[in-house]
């Protein structure tokens, strides 16, 4: 298979869409000729659907697998990340952070179309630029796209509209929740380079996370993915580092060092009117971190998991 990020997530979702009935999901070309992949908006999706799009998102560069997560008195499923350099899959493909807003459309882009369009200052920081003659991008939106949207795409990325594959599932899909909780490795490599840390000495990451319980609504499935992820995820990281870096560090990266830690991200989102930019940024981390140092030997841990407040938000 392909080192290009877009090619194995290419690969990835024409697999997929050969098995799109029995998947729950559905398969149709836009007028531009662009290919639109319904994961779970207007369509069932499901688990493996779910499981398939979290690994379009990390490139074909991660294995996802499935696992219950005990948390005390009750347990809940979960997801499993493995990952070997994490900066390309993670940080060049899988983050969210490709704002794409055409028309009355709106939704977060992840997947490595994001490493060819290189829209984002991220870019230039990580220095990553995936080269492919077709692009694969991933919406978390209630809403499917348009050709408007396929064709910015498409000018982003310096490709023809039919040579772009939008994949779109909501929040509160089982696809989207289980894509959700497949970014706990994701999460904690972004937390490292927003606090200074070269990300390229990180070697390999694991993390696991509970999945959403079914939200009746979008707003519910916001605030239910996101308390997962801080309040039930664990990530364990292998770096090649000097001791001191990762003391310096360790005790920031959980969510747990955030200064809006402790509540039901809905109930943190209506406090600041809906407005993502207003959370502290550094609340969205792991809910626990381990770090390895490979040249010292030494371990190094932080975080706690918050069963009360999964409790409260999952099975309230």
């Amino acid at each position: 298979m392909s080192l290009s990020l877009n090619r194995r997530a290419g690969e990835i979702l024409d697999r997929i869409a050969e098995q799109s009935a029995a998947l729950g999901i559905s398969v149709s070309t836009l007028t531009n000729g662009a290919r639109l992949v319904d994961f779970g908006v207007k369509v069932p999706g499901g688990l493996l659907a779910g499981k398939g799009l979290s690994e379009i998102c990390l490139g074909g560069l991660g294995e996802v697998a499935f696992l219950p997560l005990s948390y005390g008195d009750f347990s809940l499923l979960g997801v499993s990340v493995a990952i070997d350099g994490p900066v390309l899959p993670c940080l060049g493909s899988q983050y969210a952070g490709w704002k794409i807003q055409r028309g009355k459309f709106f939704a977060m882009g992840s997947g490595p179309a994001r490493a060819m369009a290189r829209t984002e200052k991220l870019f230039e920081t990580i220095r990553i630029q995936d080269e492919a003659d077709s692009a694969v991008l991933v919406l978390e939106s209630g809403r499917l796209p348009t050709e408007e949207v396929a064709d910015y795409v498409a000018e982003k990325c310096g490709i023809k509209p039919d040579r772009v594959s939008l994949a779109v599932a909501s929040t509160r899909s089982m696809a989207g929740a289980v894509q959700i909780a497949a970014r706990s490795v994701e999460t904690a490599m972004h937390k490292l380079l927003e606090l200074g840390f070269d990300v390229t000495k990180v070697l390999s990451g694991f993390g696991v996370c509970p999945i959403a319980t079914a939200a009746a609504d979008d707003l519910t499935a916001i605030g239910r993915t996101n308390d997962c992820v801080l309040y039930g995820s664990e990530v364990f990281l292998t770096v090649s580092a000097t001791d001191g870096e990762i003391e310096a560090l360790i005790d920031k990266i959980p969510s747990s060092s955030s200064r809006d830690y402790g509540q039901l991200f809905g109930e943190l989102f209506k406090r600041y009117d809906g407005d993502f930019y207003k959370i502290d940024p550094f609340l969205f981390s792991p809910a626990k971190t381990s770090i390895t140092n490979a040249a010292s030997g030494r371990t190094y841990r932080a975080g706690r998991f918050n069963a009360e407040l999964l409790r409260a938000s999952l099975l309230g």
